[in-house]
């Protein structure tokens, strides 16, 4: 069900435009806005929260809500670098949504959060005393006190270290779910996005590219802009596959096969091999095809050592459900 509409959104920021934005999110649903830097997806985030006058409309439950001031928005926002008030304690941050909204069972409300996020033994303690990991999280508590339909997360994994990322991400995953939260989460991560989201929208340059399942998003991309933006590999002429359709086509490198005698793949080529450079736990190979180049990735386990030497001929095989076109 329909939750949450944005409406040919657009706003100017200086030379930089977010330029006529539209979206829907459903009731229950992790949708991430992913982009690189610069790209104009923290803008359009904090545009959805209310902190920029826009033009267009977004809608919220049927109404529209582009007027209304972000405390009124039903919305929790989640800051890239946290923003807790240096001058409050946990316990203070946590409930600061108290001083201008009514809320229900205030205290039951924060020792349910503090007991779930694994803040109750930190109330006391001042901000400054507190790890990156812990901020993120009293950050959090703060955004969902207030009992908000929607919460907006900015880029939350980029303070954290590597190691914990995945652990994160999970946590993420089980805030969504306990609290039955609609999440619009902003990343430039690809990674972050395949696990996390039910939809996903590419944003480039103050434009949304694509909507789509992640995974139709992240194996599909309808463009080659935003092939390149996902790092496809293999963007190839179609008429290597006998069509004239003018397009381009794009192969994944993990699906293509490699074989000294002649495959039974739907298409089929023999070439030279460039390059066979052995990474920690695959090799990764460049197959020459007249004028144009192959890359194919294979884990060692599976191969254990590369096929050919340079210059040598080998063949490379893919089937029509590993093709992506552009």
């Amino acid at each position: 069900m329909k939750l949450f509409e944005v409406e040919n959104l657009s706003y100017k920021l200086g030379d930089f435009k977010l330029d006529n934005i539209n979206f829907k999110v459903n009731q229950g649903e992790y949708f991430v806005l992913l982009g690189q830097s610069g790209s104009g997806k923290t803008l359009l985030l904090e545009s959805i929260a209310g902190f920029n006058s826009i033009d267009g409309k977004i809608n919220f439950e049927g109404k529209d809500i582009s007027e209304l001031s972000p405390e009124n928005r039903d919305v929790g926002f989640v800051y890239q670098d946290f923003a807790l008030f240096p001058n409050l304690n946990v316990r203070e941050n946590i409930m600061f949504s108290g001083r201008y909204k009514q809320i229900e069972n205030p205290e039951e409300t924060l020792h349910d959060l503090a007991d779930f996020l694994g803040l109750e033994p930190l109330l006391n303690r001042e901000i400054d005393n507190l790890s990156g990991g812990e901020r993120q999280r009293v950050a959090i508590a703060r955004a969902l006190f207030s009992k908000p339909k929607i919460l907006l997360l900015d880029e939350p994994l980029s303070a954290i270290d590597p190691t914990f990322r995945n652990s994160i991400m999970k946590f993420l995953k089980d805030i969504h779910r306990k609290y039955n939260l609609t999440t619009i989460h902003v990343t430039h991560n690809f990674r972050e996005a395949s696990y996390l989201a039910d939809r996903i929208a590419i944003v480039m340059n103050g434009q949304i590219r694509q909507i789509g399942t992640a995974s139709d998003v992240l194996n599909n991309p309808e463009n080659l802009e935003v092939a390149k933006f996902l790092g496809f590999k293999n963007i190839l002429p179609s008429s290597m596959l006998n069509e004239d359709s003018g397009r381009l086509f794009s192969v994944d490198p993990n699906t293509i096969h490699i074989s000294k005698d002649e495959l039974k793949n739907d298409y089929v080529f023999e070439g030279k091999l460039e390059e066979c450079m052995g990474i920690i736990d695959h090799y990764k190979i460049f197959v020459k095809v007249g004028e144009e180049q192959f890359f194919a990735k294979l884990l060692k386990r599976d191969y254990m050592g590369c096929y050919a030497d340079r210059g040598e001929s080998i063949f490379i095989g893919f089937d029509k459900k590993d093709v992506s076109y552009l």
